[in-house]
């Protein structure tokens, strides 16, 4: 007996948070809006090359791209057929992206006679394909790796601002914090957990072009892009495995600055923190810290709110308790969440001292509603 599915059944199974999942999953670093949700156009971009202007409605369970794409209007399955010819040039067609999305949440096709040997052979070879393409994208397959010898073209230069920020220069040198002068931009390299170069990310100086392209961007060296899907990737996991294997505790920050402050702080032997670089917690940076036998996470995100009660604090809210939800059975899951609202706006855990982030981080609460 082989499988078939219906395209509406099968839609109508998927729940809002798996579509999220896949575009986490994808690369497109999804945040929740008001009636669904907003990604990059990894529709036609892949992740970290386009614009965030690929909109999600929960109502009509459709996506539509405002950017680039000839049809803008498609709905999962038809992104899926893009993702994976922008991502992997592989050449899908409905029937692979329906069994694909079917397989990677566990939802029922239905069966069909055996009759039809043809069109079981045919459903085989889909089968097969689709197999060898959820190898390749899950969490602990290699990530392309980046040439290293790019590092040595970057100054290392003290970065003044950041030690006033209570990065020291140490630090900063022992993660190969760097300076490109063609950007205009500090270089921050990622490693995967086995040290290999993963990307790069750059942190533009000019408020010009930090205000026009964002503060945080791949970095961009004589037209290459050192670019990495950030949902499949944890920074600073190469240096803190081993603490937070023993530990069996993870950190999670969402910027990469955050960890360079916790090792500063509490040095390097002593390091359990990560960061997802953005606000999304994927499903394959929980896998990750689960094979090192994590027992518990520690959500540290921003304050990003500036009053109890307002849109950003519903939003905060809303998604430290949709994450537990998501992976509070399995693990348990715990957040900083700074009601009384000690730290400055947009101000991460750590970003003012050890002494109030340890405050915080005593504090820290279960996200259950």
């Amino acid at each position: 007996m082989s499988r078939y599915y219906n395209k509406d059944k099968l839609k109508e199974q998927l729940e809002s948070g798996q579509v999220y999942d896949l575009l986490e999953a994808w690369g497109g670093e999804p945040e929740e809006i008001d009636g669904g949700f907003i990604s990059q156009t990894i529709c036609h971009n892949r992740p970290g090359e386009g614009s965030r202007k690929l909109y999600y409605y929960e109502n009509t369970r459709l996506f539509h791209c405002y950017t680039g794409c000839v049809e803008p209007t498609f709905d999962i399955f038809d992104l899926c057929i893009k993702v994976m010819k922008n991502q992997n040039d592989w050449d899908w067609e409905l029937y692979d992206a329906m069994d694909y999305i079917a397989h990677y949440f566990g939802l029922a096709g239905e069966n069909e006679d055996d009759s039809n040997t043809e069109q079981d052979l045919s459903h085989w070879e889909v089968f097969r394909r689709h197999e060898r393409g959820v190898q390749e994208l899950k969490p602990f397959v290699q990530l392309p790796e980046y040439n290293p010898i790019i590092l040595t073209r970057f100054s290392y230069p003290r970065i003044k601002s950041w030690e006033d920020e209570g990065i020291s220069t140490e630090i900063a040198h022992k993660n190969l914090i760097g300076y490109y002068a063609g950007g205009e931009q500090i270089t921050i390299p990622h490693f995967d957990i086995d040290g290999r170069l993963v990307g790069i990310r750059g942190r533009y100086l000019a408020a010009d072009r930090a205000d026009r392209y964002g503060k945080y961007r791949p970095l961009v060296v004589n037209r290459h892009q050192y670019n990495h899907p950030l949902s499949m990737n944890l920074y600073n996991l190469n240096n803190s495995k081993e603490n937070i294997r023993k530990m069996k505790t993870a950190i999670v920050f969402e910027g990469e600055k955050s960890c360079l402050m916790y090792q500063s702080y509490y040095g390097r032997d002593q390091d359990i923190s990560v960061a997802v670089c953005g606000s999304s917690l994927s499903a394959q940076h929980v896998k990750f810290l689960k094979a090192l036998g994590v027992t518990e996470i520690i959500i540290a995100f921003d304050r990003q709110f500036q009053e109890i009660g307002d849109i950003e604090f519903q939003r905060l809210k809303n998604k430290l308790i949709y994450l537990y939800n998501k992976y509070g059975k399995v693990i348990k899951v715990s957040a900083i969440f700074d009601k009384k609202m000690l730290l400055n706006y947009k101000a991460s855990p750590i970003d003012q001292g050890p002494e109030l982030f340890e405050k915080l981080l005593k504090e820290r609460m279960t996200p259950s509603g």
